[in-house]
């Protein structure tokens, strides 16, 4: 079996940076194409003529995930969480586009990186593109539809790396930093990522009873494994969730047991600066015949009186457990 594994860059037909991969054997073709415009939409029209509504959809921004089952191929819409180019690096929503028949799979996406590595895998590896396509597209489709959701696990990885981070940062009892900003932004990426992994289980779980002219029997086990690793990362995910709940109600209580030690402690020098205000007040009043007002020594008079009043209110506190 001659197997033909090939680039093709057409300036012609193709925007700058969108690649087609072709594989051939004589019952099987993989094509994949990076960045769809309207001419490779064309191009499918023409050799497929796929539903012209399926193909809009491959130009749409966002659509739902979903399964179309046609007498000739299926149609899959996939999203697949990953992480964004920009500052923040947050999780976001990738749009996988597939069409699977008897003898061709073709898979459209916007630089999914998942997809590329793939494609160089298969590239450089024999024994790797072996075990990619020497069993059909249905299994193909496998391989690919794991390698997208096995990408997945390094993310939360990394969101359970962050929520360790943070909890040892709200704990730490030499800081008093306010973290609900990196708090709020960890939760929006777990919100995220159950948003978008939601309802893929569903559509995985249907691959198992589609049209089995496209997808073997024996795969069925295959896809039932990718359910389980769907489940996995939800179950994941929920507990991530509820560990980030109790993180933000944590550091809420931090925040506000440190305000109230600061409101308690400028209250003690108010009430502790009241009666000092009221002597020293007393004393300078313009009124003649104060008490000890013309005595040599009624400085150091007043100021161990103060003196004297401070410490009877600091003991008092003390005693009573406020301070």
């Amino acid at each position: 079996m001659t197997h033909i594994l090939t680039y093709e860059n057409n300036k012609n037909s193709m925007k700058a940076g969108t690649t087609k991969l072709i594989y051939k054997d004589p019952n099987f073709t993989w094509v994949s194409i990076n960045n769809p415009t309207e001419k490779e939409i064309a191009y499918l029209r023409k050799n497929y003529k796929f539903h012209r509504l399926d193909l809009e959809d491959c130009l749409s921004e966002i659509q739902r995930p979903k399964i179309d089952d046609y007498d000739k191929y299926l149609f899959l819409v996939l999203h697949i969480p990953i992480k964004s180019r920009g500052r923040m690096k947050q999780i976001s929503n990738a749009e996988i586009n597939v069409f699977v028949g008897q003898n061709f799979l073709i898979t459209l996406h916007e630089n999914n990186s998942t997809i590329k590595k793939a494609i160089e895998k298969c590239k450089k590896n024999r024994k790797i593109k072996e075990e990619y396509m020497s069993n059909g597209p249905g299994y193909l489709l496998y391989m690919i539809i794991d390698d997208l959701f096995e990408s997945g696990f390094p993310l939360i990885d990394d969101l359970d790396k962050q929520l360790n981070e943070l909890e040892h940062d709200v704990f730490d009892s030499e800081q008093s930093h306010d973290h609900l900003k990196d708090i709020l932004m960890l939760k929006k990426d777990i919100i995220n990522f159950r948003r978008i992994i939601m309802p893929e289980r569903a559509i995985i779980a249907q691959l198992e009873h589609k049209n089995k002219k496209f997808l073997p029997e024996k795969l069925d086990i295959y896809f039932d494994d990718i359910v389980d690793k769907i489940e996995k990362m939800w179950n994941s995910l929920e507990n991530l969730q509820e560990l980030a709940v109790s993180l933000q109600e944590t550091n809420e209580s931090i925040i506000s047991h440190n305000t109230n030690n600061i409101i308690k402690i400028l209250t003690i020098f108010s009430v502790v600066m009241l009666p000092l205000t009221f002597i020293t007040g007393f004393y300078g009043m313009n009124v003649n015949s104060l008490p000890l007002a013309d005595h040599p020594s009624s400085t150091i008079f007043i100021g161990g009186l103060s003196a004297f009043v401070v410490l009877v209110m600091l003991l008092y506190f003390k005693y009573r457990h406020w301070i």
